[in-house]
């Protein structure tokens, strides 16, 4: 071929063309069958024939193109429940394709157009087989392969950075992960005695006569549905007004407390 001058007269990246009119067999293959083809070239570098193709044709209908039928078998010997007989599926209408090849030195060629497309599929009487293979792999692919190691020395020594893994952590602002406060929410609180509680709130209204909830939650250390408990019980709450959004003892609580300062 000669040097094109457009791509700075390097014939290797030109598209070989000389068997382009090469008609070639596209088949879709089972991925059991794919992977027994690999192992076998790579064990047997020579050109023995990996399986041959039965064409079955019935002379009294020659002419019709679904009258023929198309089998693989297998010449090498298996193992397991691996089908030895296949069935080749023609497929009649598809795109027009064509095959390619690259060179390890990124030399590109044309292999031929695809003239005819198959499915491959296990015969019939090696379905039964075939199934029990496709279960085993299924079963294989449920195993989990993750194991939990104890680790005997607790003390965290394995753990640690070593000296020379220090220089590789950045200490930059950015990578540093902002410590988040507790949120007194979060706080598991265990609830006090009912009288006890009760005898805590009359003297914190005592202090002051109205509180909001989140208030109390603090003084009181309580959790705070535990407190709006009591507080329904003993309060009135404030939705309108200067006091909005504050609880306060009602009238009758009001003198009780009042009684108990002047004691």
């Amino acid at each position: 071929m000669e040097e094109d001058p457009s791509n700075g007269g390097n014939s290797s990246s030109n598209l070989e063309t000389s068997k382009a009119d090469k008609a070639v067999w596209l088949m879709k293959c089972p991925l059991v069958v794919a992977k027994s083809w690999k192992s076998y070239h790579t064990s047997s570098p020579d050109s023995t024939p990996l399986a041959k193709v039965v064409l079955s044709l019935d002379p009294l209908q020659s002419d019709d193109p679904s009258a023929l039928q198309f089998t693989m078998e297998m010449s090498r010997t298996e193992t397991g429940n691996v089908p030895k007989s296949y069935s080749l599926n023609m497929f009649k209408d598809f795109v027009p394709m064509g095959v390619f090849s690259e060179t390890p030195q990124g030399r590109v060629a044309m292999e031929g157009k695809v003239e005819h497309k198959f499915d491959m599929k296990p015969h019939e009487e090696n379905i039964e087989e075939y199934s029990k293979l496709c279960r085993e792999r299924t079963n294989k692919s449920m195993i989990k392969n993750r194991q939990i190691q104890v680790i005997n020395n607790d003390c965290g020594v394995n753990m640690r950075p070593m000296p020379g893994m220090l220089g590789l952590i950045s200490s930059g602002s950015k990578d540093k992960k902002k410590i988040q406060p507790v949120k007194q929410s979060d706080v598991k609180r265990t609830r006090r005695d009912r009288g006890e509680l009760e005898d805590i709130m009359f003297k914190l209204f005592e202090r002051q006569p109205n509180w909001a909830l989140k208030q109390l939650v603090q003084e009181t250390d309580q959790p705070a549905q535990f407190l709006k408990e009591i507080l329904n019980e003993l309060c009135v709450y404030n939705k309108r007004g200067t006091n909005q959004g504050t609880y306060e003892l009602k009238p009758e609580y009001k003198k009780t407390a009042e009684e108990t300062g002047a004691d």
